[in-house]
């Protein structure tokens, strides 16, 4: 049964990310439609062509490799300046020079004169933004409907302040894992007596009622004398208790530790519904997160080339859509979880690697939206300097120049996606 649960979460994560694919290309086409663009093209994934029909003057399909996708849009690339687009440039100064030409030949083969007032790079500044950033921002549409679904309309498992279990011993953070011994001292509330099933509703006579707010006492509270207050069977008690100082990670910054008062209880889980106020925090929270996972990405990448080559593999290593599937099977299985939670668990995925996909894509370099968006609002710079100087509107950015660079970033791309799958496949990461 557990083989075709996992199965299932896995084609089931697969699907959404298809479908946000689609949906993100969506996002680049309805706005070049209605601004008039000529589109041709709307595929997902690369490749060979797996099946494709025509609809009016564009064609939708499915391609092989389900790793992206692309729609496109007629008259990119402008032609040279003072250049007629129909004619093919005869010589080449260069290597890059020919690429460029090339690229400008294929983007204007099949242009005709009717076409020639439905070109990308005919459109103002401000509706080029618009068009490439219409994909990214629908990726962040797709994470905040997800998050909205999960934590208002399921609920999220949130900490309460119901013991669920006592520690024997106090052990530090860069211990955690290893059993308890005769040098560990014993833990405060094992020598008060808590025991699962108690509810703390006071800690040095302040009411509590989350479980965040009990830890910020604790912890602010070193090794004093306190009292602690917890109801069992009904019946509120209170009693003196001295918490040890123990080595913890700090909540601010998982990086760092610190010496903070302890107790020594763990919380009971139960799943509350949360308000819009909560998708938000846990929107920016996740998107500080992929920002900073974003910007780690290069070094990170060292770890990777240094799995494949067999040695152990760190569990915050980026993972491919491969990795990010397996994750979905094995999160719907562990722990033998109900099918709220299994929604749940792969939901919030789907809505990281949207926020992932909307973060990654807004990087200002070709292919990537990030570098047309980059374009364009350097075009809306160039073009209003030059107004307040009473000079003639200077054209759009001639994109095409930086092809070389593009060319290079997709490169990259795929040769971190192919070692990504390849790592995923035979050094993989598992989340129990």
């Amino acid at each position: 049964m557990n083989a075709l649960i996992y199965t299932l979460g896995v084609v089931v994560f697969a699907l959404g990310v298809i479908i946000s694919i689609a949906l993100h290309e969506c996002g680049h086409m309805v706005p070049a439609r209605r601004f008039g663009v000529k589109v041709t093209q709307f595929f997902v994934g690369f490749g060979r062509t797996v099946w494709s029909t025509r609809r009016g003057e564009t064609e939708y399909g499915l391609k092989a490799i389900p790793l992206g996708g692309y729609v496109k849009l007629v008259g990119m690339l402008p032609p040279p300046k003072n250049a007629d687009p129909h004619l093919v440039r005869a010589t080449n100064t260069g290597l890059f020079t020919q690429m460029v030409a090339d690229a400008r030949d294929v983007e204007y083969e099949t242009v005709t004169d009717d076409d020639m007032d439905r070109l990308f790079h005919k459109l103002p500044w401000w509706k080029k933004v618009i068009v490439m950033a219409g994909g990214p921002m629908v990726n962040v549409a797709i994470a905040a409907v997800l998050f909205a679904v999960v934590l208002i309309g399921l609920g999220a498992q949130v900490p309460t302040t119901t013991v669920n279990g006592v520690s024997d011993c106090a052990i530090p953070d860069s211990e955690a894992g290893r059993a308890c011994t005769d040098a560990d001292p014993e833990t405060p509330a094992k020598q008060i007596g808590l025991q699962p099933g108690d509810e703390i509703v006071a800690f040095g006579g302040e009411r509590v009622e989350e479980w965040d707010e009990l830890t910020e006492l604790i912890r602010q509270n070193g090794n004093d004398q306190t009292t602690i207050s917890y109801v069992r069977d009904g019946v509120e008690q209170t009693v003196d208790v001295r918490t040890s100082v123990i080595e913890r990670l700090a909540i601010d910054d998982p990086s760092r530790v610190e010496d903070v008062g302890f107790l020594g209880v763990s919380p009971t889980f139960e799943n509350q519904r949360q308000g819009p106020l909560v998708v938000g925090e846990v929107m920016w929270d996740t998107t500080k997160a992929t920002g900073e996972a974003i910007l780690h990405l290069p070094q990170r990448m060292v770890g990777v080339v240094k799995a494949a080559l067999g040695a152990e593999r760190s569990q915050d290593s980026p993972v491919s859509v491969v990795g990010a599937s397996r994750a979905a099977g094995e999160l719907v299985t562990y722990n033998e979880p109900t099918w709220s939670e299994r929604a749940q668990r792969v939901l919030t995925l789907l809505a990281s690697v949207n926020l992932f996909l909307a973060l990654f894509n807004f990087i200002p370099l070709l292919p990537l939206d990030g570098g047309h968006i980059a374009g364009a609002l350097w075009e809306g710079i160039r073009g209003a300097w030059a107004k307040l100087r009473g000079k003639p509107d200077p054209g759009p950015v001639d994109v095409a120049k930086m092809l070389p660079v593009a060319y290079a970033v997709g490169l990259i791309l795929i040769v971190m996606s192919v070692l990504l799958i390849y790592v995923d496949i035979v050094n993989p990461i598992s989340i129990t």
